[in-house]
């Protein structure tokens, strides 16, 4: 079984965007309502520049939670996105910056959720504490509301101000 550990944050600035070594767009639904009874899992569909896959993943909110991803053809992908998402597709620019021995992640997010900026970084342990750098805010690990899923289905776009001030 595979177990993501991830630390989110808000990003504050703009100096992170000359320090990313790329750059890559990235379109993505969900394929299940998590506000429906029971739902234990999102299932996603991610077309990452020329590539696709599916993944699962357990719904739990923090640092830790079960994942599964599978690639899939990019074509495909695209007719399930058109024809089978809940909700509208999540359009972000992920840029990749090395940062003290870490790849962060930073998702400037696009259409809907416009706005929005959340670096991501990705551990082997929660116990794990990287130098964090000096364009990363608060944490919102622990806050569903930035997770995509949750993204997918309450766009930034849709929030208060006092919200978008977190």
């Amino acid at each position: 079984m595979a177990r993501e550990i991830e630390r989110k944050f808000l990003v504050k600035g703009e100096s992170w965007k000359a320090l990313a070594h790329k750059q890559t767009h990235l379109a993505q639904a969900y394929l299940n309502d998590i506000q429906q009874a029971g739902s234990k899992s999102s299932v996603r569909i991610r077309i990452e520049g020329d590539k696709a896959n599916i993944n699962i993943k357990s719904l739990e909110i923090g640092m830790s939670r079960d994942e599964y991803e599978y690639g899939i053809d990019v074509d495909d992908a695209q007719k399930m996105i058109n024809t089978l998402a809940v909700g509208p597709a999540i359009e972000k620019i992920r840029y990749l910056i090395n940062h003290e021995n870490y790849l962060w992640e930073v998702d400037y997010f696009l259409g809907e959720n416009e706005g929005l900026i959340v670096a991501e970084v990705e551990l082997v342990s929660e116990a794990e504490q990287p130098i964090l750098p000096p364009w990363v805010g608060k944490e919102v690990t622990e806050y569903a509301r930035y997770y995509n899923i949750s993204l997918s289905q309450s766009p930034f776009s849709q929030w208060s101000q006092n919200e978008q001030q977190f």
